[in-house]
């Protein structure tokens, strides 16, 4: 069942004592497995809840698409069923100045049939002005299906730091959501992170090496697949916890296929909410 939460004041670097945090298993870190058995690995593991992809993000994924009327949405649905896990968070949406309502009218659908709470979506075209409007009329329809949108900043898209992600937002009436892996890649900073932690739902949290890619592929290489466990990098993860309020939930988001098949999927599911649970005690620890 889900864990309860805890009121905000959307005010950031609060003193962290005992609230309660909930951590998640966000669908990247194990992209190509049916979102069915990502659930029940999720529930395995020990998670508070799971995020989904709805669809497909690039051709080269395998399509277990979640649209309504498909076999994969009812196995999701019996999955969800069976271990009371909540869905926190759809995805993916690449906002690129030729996605429209006929696209995300039916993402928004999966979303409320999977009592999801957000939408995930990029800021990939470079018309600023366009995207603001996209991001506006995707809030308004996201409303109407009881979800809240989240914008990603992404270190290799137009979208590519704290304050045009948060500025956005705001805009928009929507979230935005942080993911450390860009955060360090785009050259964010934990105080960027504390001033605009109003309206952030959740962090998702990896690791890695503290020298980034040379190019952008580098960069999308490293976002997809070669990320590391919390903890077992060199970014400062714990600074990134202690800047947003003290019960702002906590997604793995580690894809690391080699890994993950060398450990198998239990195992690394594992190690990735125990990664979590340090970083969420070394925060803990390290405040005042």
């Amino acid at each position: 069942m889900p864990v309860p939460r805890l009121p905000r004041d959307g005010v950031g670097g609060a003193a962290m004592t005992s609230a309660i945090r909930r951590f998640g298993l966000a669908p990247l870190s194990f992209l190509g497995t049916p979102p069915d058995d990502v659930v029940r690995i999720a529930a395995g593991a020990g998670f508070d809840f799971v995020g989904l992809r709805v669809i497909p993000v690039t051709a080269q994924e395998p399509d277990f698409s979640l649209l309504p009327g498909t076999r994969r949405l009812r196995q999701a649905q019996a999955a969800l069923a069976d271990t009371g896990l909540p869905v926190a968070d759809i995805e993916f949406l690449a906002l690129d100045g030729t996605v429209d309502r006929g696209t995300w009218l039916p993402v928004l659908e999966a979303g409320g049939i999977l009592g999801a709470s957000s939408l995930t979506v990029a800021g990939c075209d470079p018309d600023r002005e366009r995207l603001a409007d996209t991001l506006m009329e995707l809030s308004g329809d996201c409303r109407e299906h009881g979800i809240r949108l989240s914008l990603e900043p992404i270190s290799y898209q137009p979208v590519h730091s704290i304050p045009e992600a948060a500025a956005l937002a705001a805009g928009a009436q929507c979230d935005w959501l942080p993911d450390s892996l860009h955060i360090h890649r785009f050259g964010g900073t934990a105080a960027q992170l504390a001033e605009h932690a109003a309206n952030v739902p959740m962090l998702q949290l990896c690791d890695g090496p503290a020298e980034a890619p040379a190019d952008h592929e580098g960069l999308v290489v490293e976002s997809r697949s070669r990320r590391l466990v919390p903890g077992a990098g060199d970014f400062d993860l714990a600074s990134l916890v202690q800047a947003l309020p003290e019960d702002t939930d906590l997604s793995a988001e580690v894809p690391d296929p080699r890994r993950r098949q060398h450990l198998g999927d239990r195992t690394w599911a594992g190690l990735l909410l125990d990664g979590l649970k340090a970083v969420d005690a070394l925060a803990r620890a390290h405040v005042g």
